[in-house]
């Protein structure tokens, strides 16, 4: 025998409706059921039925309905009086609340473990025993009690279930849904910040922020508050552009897609016939997605979002525009690779694909992207890199070839010969690393974010991406703070300019703490960043921390580079020779300007330009400098270690 709560109260004997006449009956029935095997005693049973007013026959009326409830309910279950009132067994039946909880708990498990795929069918599973509002037909009494939880515990699972969906990539196929759940549910946050989330990722910006701004109306006229957690966070993403989908380890749908688990061919057939062809629906390693081949047969499509607002960058774009445009005809092709520099924070990323969403028509056979780092900082394997990219390309690897990097190159140069693809090849740490990554192809272009010693294997088309000048880090702020706020303290806004060095990581922060705090000033968040001492503490907010991006950069360098680093920083700001940094380190001219050289290839000092009046044919002595955050972290208390001996020589 099956219950039904979630809904219409409902008893069924083999599938077929037992009809439970009356409101009061299907009172105590659900009151018995929702027990799980405790008694209920009459005062509650009578409170759940008249409310505070019960007939001077109560008892004799409860123990009607229970006689009425073992006629039609016997012999599957038992309906027992032990004092002080009833209970029912209901050994060997189906309860649907159980079975929900049952379902609801596993599926919140799998999606704090990050098994999305597993997640979604558990929870999709939990809603669909429900047929309605719970208990939708009893006593006003038992309602008013129960109902809320219920209601509660239905809207979580559907926030559990689409974060599961926007995990998956499933941003465009919910947002339709989010917008109706939305309407239903006006002060659920959590809700409100995945629609934001949905609807950022398919490119509609500025409807995320309205959805916010609603929000925010909307908890202050109805409840008095402010956003909470959720919905500060959403809205702090988008204006840092962190919300982009980025899939996690183990989340691929399908027999032999991605590092998932084996979720059998039934079940993978049913997940990839519910995505839209050319879908997001998991992650390969080294944080590729893998598309839905679909019967449009569209390519890989994995460029990131455009992280907006851009400003700025006018000649870098037009540089990578030239690039990436089509050659003429009549010219042979050849193989179109850029390689961009820039210290951490700089906007090399968000230039790479800024460029790319821009030039993506020009390559007909797909964009993709990886990221040569991992979250832990480490280079990424190329081989696992490259089976990746062959997945995403259609081609499933082996297990013995996923281990042999040489199959891999030749597999990968096949598959990519004479395909017109772009490719960004993000955060590459060496040639050993990104030679095996270039497409064969020489209809096919490729954007490189590194360190300047790689031209050797990019070639010669360099663009090194430098700090923004104050006018365009003014812009930036002003797009990302509000124009009008920044314009009504000019003096302030040129400080905080002035503060981030025209780091547009730093500018970004700064931006985002103005519009989530809008109490702040200008001025405030000015003052806050003028002590040198903390202001690298001070621009950290959300995921975005100027301090962490800056020593993991440092960390790429070697311990003798750090240490070098560190003792010139006693130079300060202003530009310094080598014979200025020969004498700081004990070191023989040539020497330290070695050294250097190494420092600028890694982008942790800068060339200086010369002074004015000076020989600028490069006859004259090379200048550096440090950039002003850069030099704060190198002077961040350290432990010195001895200069290393092997330096000298």
């Amino acid at each position: 025998m099956e219950f039904h709560l979630l809904g219409p109260v409902e008893a069924r004997r083999e599938g077929l409706r037992i009809a439970v006449p009356g409101t009061k009956m299907r009172t105590v029935l659900a009151a018995l059921l929702l027990a799980r095997g405790r008694v209920v005693p009459d005062s509650r049973l009578s409170a759940l039925l008249w409310g505070a007013d019960p007939p001077a026959t109560m008892s004799a009326q409860i123990h009607t309905y229970v006689s009425r409830l073992r006629k039609l309910l016997e012999p599957e279950v038992s309906l027992e009086r032990r004092a002080p009132g009833y209970v029912i067994v209901t050994t060997g039946c189906l309860l649907d609340v159980v079975e929900y909880e049952r379902l609801d708990r596993s599926g919140r498990q799998a999606l704090q473990d990050g098994r999305y795929d597993a997640a979604g069918t558990l929870l999709r599973n939990a809603l669909d025993l429900w047929r309605g509002p719970a208990l939708a037909d009893v006593t006003e009494f038992l309602e008013e009690e129960e109902a809320p939880h219920w209601q509660e515990e239905y809207a979580a699972t559907l926030e559990n279930r689409l974060e599961a969906d926007l995990a998956l990539g499933g941003h465009q196929r919910i947002t339709a849904e989010l917008i109706r759940l939305v309407v239903e549910f006006p002060l659920r946050e959590r809700m409100r910040a995945q629609l934001m989330t949905a609807l950022y990722r398919c490119g509609r910006q500025s409807e995320a922020f309205q959805v916010f701004d609603e929000g925010r109306e909307l908890l202050a006229d109805e409840l008095g508050v402010d956003p909470g957690h959720d919905l500060r966070e959403a809205h702090q993403g988008i204006l840092c552009g962190n919300l982009a989908w980025a899939p996690e380890p183990g989340t691929a749908v399908g027999a032999g897609v991605g590092t998932g688990a084996d979720v059998g061919v039934a079940r993978a057939v049913r997940a990839l016939a519910s995505a839209p062809a050319g879908h997001v629906l998991g992650a390969a390693p080294a944080g590729l997605a893998v598309v839905r081949s679909g019967s449009d047969d569209r390519p890989p499509a994995m460029l990131p979002p455009d992280i907006a607002p851009f400003t700025g960058r006018e000649r870098e774009l037009a540089v990578l525009r030239a690039l990436l445009a089509p050659g003429d005809a009549q010219d042979a092709p050849k193989a179109r690779r850029c390689l961009i520099t820039g210290m951490a924070g700089v906007g090399k990323t968000a230039l790479a694909v800024r460029a790319a969403h821009a030039a993506q028509e020009h390559f007909p056979d797909g964009q993709l992207h990886a990221e040569l780092v991992g979250r832990d900082g480490r280079p990424e394997d190329p081989r696992r890199v490259l089976a990746g990219l062959l997945r995403a390309l259609g081609h499933e690897v082996s297990e013995r070839v996923s281990h042999d990097l040489d199959e891999l190159v030749r597999i990968y140069r096949t598959r990519t010969a004479g395909r017109r693809l772009l490719v960004i090849l993000d955060g590459a740490v060496d040639s050993d690393q990104l030679d095996p990554l270039l497409p064969a192809s020489a209809h096919s272009a490729t954007l490189v974010t590194g360190n300047s010693h790689l031209v050797v294997s990019t070639g010669p088309v360099t663009l090194a991406v430098g700090p923004m000048d104050d006018d365009a880090a003014l812009e930036l702020l002003s797009a990302l703070a509000g124009a009008a706020r920044v314009a009504a303290d000019p003096e302030a806004a040129a400080q905080l300019v002035g503060h981030c060095a025209g780091l547009p990581l730093a500018l970004r922060i700064a931006g985002a703490k103005l519009v989530s705090r809008p109490h702040w000033s200008p001025a405030r968040l000015a003052r806050r960043l003028a002590d040198p001492g903390a202001r690298l503490s001070e621009l950290s907010f959300g995921g975005l921390d100027v301090d962490r991006t800056l020593r993991d950069w440092l960390r790429r360098t070697d311990g003798a580079g750090r240490t070098v680093l560190s003792k010139l920083s006693v130079l300060g700001e202003r530009p310094f020779s080598a014979a200025a940094a020969a004498t700081v380190l004990g070191l023989q001219d040539q020497r330290a300007e070695d050294l250097l050289e190494e420092l600028a290839d890694s982008s942790l000092i800068e060339p200086a330009r010369p002074p004015r009046g000076t020989d600028a044919t490069g006859a004259g002595p090379l200048q550096y400098r440090f950039h002003r955050l850069v030099l704060l972290c190198a002077q961040a208390p350290v432990v010195h270690r001895p200069f290393p001996a092997a330096l000298a020589s």
